[in-house]
């Protein structure tokens, strides 16, 4: 059996513990991250056996803690910990694991058993586990559903993968504006095991179902019983069920939402989202931004060593490609480069500050068009500034390049050259660090997986151009 792999900085744990209470205590550091001596005890239980004190570990921890420890266990180790899953905590344990290890313990899970988790969830957290099942165990655990459960579930399944639709919870308070606060408040009450776990807002409806304002919790409460919705009520930003959940998380933000009503297209409300589904969202879009930039995928922290190999080299491939095309510049002045010799000294590091340079303006310019803070309406004001700026940075490095490279050769024209190609290629970079993305995403590309390739091409070709071809103006 494997052992896992646990690389977090360790508390130090002390002694047998047994409590319930000491265990909580130092199952976590201070920061909240699981301790590894934690996972230490837990890997020790299994290897010996002792079903007993598994119990008491797993069971001393909060469902996202347990989650959080599937995720650092081997596989071998995860399937030995399934069955000491509490049954209460077994619907939120499996919202808050990884796509890739939810799928290897919904294997392990009887339809049965998953069926009663997922009448716990909301409905799409529900839709969530659900669609991570194999058809014939998804078929097996909605027919062990109730219906009101399966009809939720399946109708969220019916909506695009990273929509409002898929993300919304169908369960929504809503209520109709004549009626009073003492009304809604005694209605909450009745209604109570039909109505969402977590809401803050009510939503006033009119007869169409249609929502023309919300009632926070906070102002229902505070507001005198015979009030009616419609005088307290606030303005509404609705969210349409088909919109992409990155415009969703733009609109949370932008508008600081707590919650939202998500309308179908007739205007009817059919569900609403909740600032807890939205940090994930922003989480995962932040991840996804990130790994594209470095022309990667994730793969999962569980992955295996072909599945990481399988994600990282059809970038590895482009990215040889456009290299052997850049140095296509240095065959065009082999004449050059054997005269000068110094010059292949000089034209990585010209390349490579233009390559840093370019990642700069590149990083700052995907961050801008994901916020929605960079658009056609001042595209060209940030153009500007970005190529005043690898102007001036072009300069700047060019005077230190410069004397630097006058210090060890002697040669003053050797030194302009260099100069002279620093910022020829940091203002490509500059250029094309903001143009990439730009012109990507109005070409309906995402600039954070295409812009890197190509920016990284462009300096490396500029930076073997210049040198060489200014070379061949001023020192030949």
């Amino acid at each position: 059996m494997a052992r896992a792999t646990v690389d977090l900085q360790p508390r130090p744990l002390t002694g047998i513990v047994s409590s319930s209470e000491a265990l909580e205590d130092l199952a976590l550091r201070d920061d909240y991250a699981l301790n590894p001596q934690y996972v230490e005890m837990v890997i020790e239980a299994v290897d010996r056996g002792d079903t007993e004190r598994l119990r008491e570990l797993v069971g001393a921890l909060h469902p996202a803690d347990v989650a959080d420890l599937m995720g650092f266990l081997s596989a071998d180790y995860r399937e030995e910990l399934i069955p000491f899953l509490a049954a209460d905590d077994l619907a939120e344990i499996l919202s808050e694991l990884d796509t890739n290890i939810r799928e290897e313990v919904l294997e392990k899970v009887a339809p049965a058993a998953l069926a009663q988790a997922l009448g716990d969830l909301e409905s799409d957290d529900a839709a969530d586990v659900v669609d991570d099942l194999e058809d014939d165990k998804r078929h097996a655990v909605l027919a062990a559903l109730s219906d009101t459960d399966r009809a939720a579930i399946e109708s969220s399944l019916s909506y695009a993968e990273e929509s409002a639709g898929r993300l919304m919870q169908r369960e929504v308070l809503a209520a109709p504006q004549f009626w009073t606060v003492g009304q809604t408040i005694d209605h909450v009450r009745e209604t109570a095991d039909d109505l969402p776990e977590l809401f803050f807002d009510v939503y006033v409806v009119d007869p169409a179902f249609k929502p023309i304002g919300a009632c926070p919790v906070s102002q229902l409460l505070k507001a005198p019983r015979d009030a009616s919705l419609a005088s307290i009520m606030e303005q509404v930003t609705e969210i349409q069920v088909d919109m992409d959940q990155e415009e969703v998380a733009y609109i949370f933000d932008k508008y600081h939402l707590i919650s939202a009503p998500v309308t179908d297209t007739g205007g009817r409300l059919v569900g609403q989202i909740t600032v807890d589904d939205i940090v994930g969202v922003i989480q995962e879009e932040a991840e996804e931004d990130i790994l594209a930039l470095a022309g990667v995928s994730d793969a999962g922290r569980d992955a295996g060593v072909l599945d990481v190999v399988r994600a990282r080299l059809p970038w590895l491939i482009i990215n040889l490609a456009t290299e052997a095309l850049a140095v296509t510049s240095i065959a065009l002045f082999q004449a050059e480069v054997a005269k000068v010799v110094a010059l292949a000294v000089l034209m990585p590091i010209v390349s490579s500050v233009g390559g840093n340079a370019g990642t700069q303006t590149l990083a700052v310019a995907v961050r801008a068009l994901a916020s929605k803070e960079l658009n056609a309406a001042n595209a060209k004001r940030i153009i500007w500034r970005e190529m005043s700026v690898g102007i001036m940075n072009g300069l700047s490095l060019a005077l230190v390049m410069g004397a630097a490279t006058y210090f060890f050769y002697h040669n003053d024209r050797l030194s302009l050259t260099v100069g002279l190609a620093l910022v020829a290629n940091i203002f490509t970079a500059a250029l094309a660090g903001i143009l990439a993305p730009l012109i990507l995403e109005r070409m309906g590309r995402d600039p954070a997986v295409s812009s890197p390739i190509l920016v990284t091409f462009l300096t490396d070709f500029m930076g073997f151009f210049a040198v060489l071809s200014i070379a061949a103006l001023i020192l030949l």
